[in-house]
């Protein structure tokens, strides 16, 4: 079994260098994002892996918060770069989602 969970670890390595690589090289920054946020849930799932190959059960707890940092700061980044602040309010968007043509369905 501990082959096995090797073998896991040294593939999300491998993952986690190309999500590098795409990370670098994205031609838009919805593809850096998108990159970014892949290489988070790798890292989650490494600290997964590593938690089985160590026996330290602490290791989850950490992946767990990782994830939820992930999620968040994903959201916020693709919010600031859509609306190019942090604190815009609901009544904002919803007329940015009037001019931009979107339906709000």
């Amino acid at each position: 079994m501990d082959m096995f969970n090797f073998i896991m670890a040294l593939g999300m390595a491998c993952a986690m260098a190309i999500m590098l690589a795409r990370l670098f090289a994205g031609p838009t920054l919805y593809d850096r994002v998108l990159a970014a946020n892949s290489f988070g849930t790798k890292t989650i799932l490494f600290l997964l892996v590593f938690s089985a190959l160590s026996g330290r059960q602490d290791a989850i707890d950490i992946a767990m918060l990782y994830a939820l940092i992930n999620f968040v700061a994903t959201i916020a980044i693709l919010k600031f770069f859509r609306y190019r602040s942090l604190e815009i309010s609901l009544a904002q968007m919803s007329l940015r989602r009037a001019v931009d043509g979107e339906d709000e369905a």
